[in-house]
């Protein structure tokens, strides 16, 4: 169960960038329901990919891979991007747990909202196979078992969350902002929050990077032992991209590192 639980808060962590509450960054805001906001950014570009090492303690657990590509569909009369995601469990961990997780989101390339949703999910033989359509004009989200679901404005699947935080202005941000987002999850809606912490520069693997450090809002009894101990690094320029993720739960501890990256519509801050 810790193990399985690793791989979940890990992907999770690296969704979970710049939530705003209290500052929620609409460039267009909804007047109806039938409004689709536009937003201008340069935080990311088709051609982008993004590698990670995950670790369980002192173990080497797996690998991830996040590629943004053009959609190649128009929806609505709306250009999309495609964001493929993969992560899989290696050396001695993958021996005793195998883990193969895709993920592919379809999401709105002017408004960074998604369109179509696909989860395929094995972690030592349990399975999630999940396809979500988002009816982003009526505010509902359709399921491949044919259930329907009210969802607020814009709201986010695992995936598209990653990249629309990321086009957020936080050149202004203060320690003790705190951040949300909407995001669509396991058939049910999910309001992720996150709290500024302040700038540090990390050291990882492959170099040293200035950051913005975030601390996500946590509940402490069945994962973690306190409200503080999950944080999360993301690179100080406009490509907002994680660098590292920190993690102490109740048996053990996780952490996910920027391993390689190309294709960055920026510069990155490293050093």
């Amino acid at each position: 169960m810790a193990r399985k639980t690793a791989f979940a808060l890990l992907g999770a962590c690296s969704l979970s960038i710049g939530f705003a509450q209290g500052r929620t960054q609409e460039n267009n805001p909804p007047s109806g329901a039938n409004s689709l906001r536009t937003i201008e950014h340069n935080a990311f570009k088709a051609g982008e990919k993004l590698e990670y090492v995950l670790h369980y303690g002192l173990m080497n657990a797996g690998v991830a891979t996040l590629e943004l590509k053009e959609g190649g569909l128009d929806i609505l009369g709306r250009k999309t991007l495609h964001a493929h995601g993969e992560g899989h469990s290696t050396g001695a961990f993958k021996a005793f747990y195998t883990v193969n997780d895709v993920y592919d989101s379809r999401f709105d390339k002017d408004g960074v909202f998604p369109w179509i949703f696909t989860r395929r999910v094995d972690e030592g033989g349990y399975l999630i196979n999940q396809d979500y359509t988002f009816m982003q004009h009526g505010r509902k989200v359709n399921t491949q078992d044919n259930k329907s679901f009210d969802a607020p404005a814009h709201v986010q699947d695992m995936i598209s969350a990653f990249y629309y935080a990321r086009t957020w202005d936080l050149r202004n941000v203060q320690a003790g902002d705190e951040f949300t987002m909407d995001l669509f999850m396991d058939n049910e809606n999910w309001p992720l929050k996150m709290r500024f912490i302040g700038h540090e520069t990390i050291k990882i693997r492959n170099g040293k990077y200035r950051c913005l450090k975030f601390q996500p809002m946590v509940q402490k009894g069945r994962i973690f032992k306190s409200n503080d101990d999950l944080n999360v690094w993301i690179s100080d320029d406009p490509n907002h991209v994680p660098i590292l993720v920190q993690a102490k739960i109740l048996v053990g501890s996780i952490k996910m590192e920027l391993s390689g990256y190309e294709g960055l519509a920026n510069p990155i801050a490293k050093e």
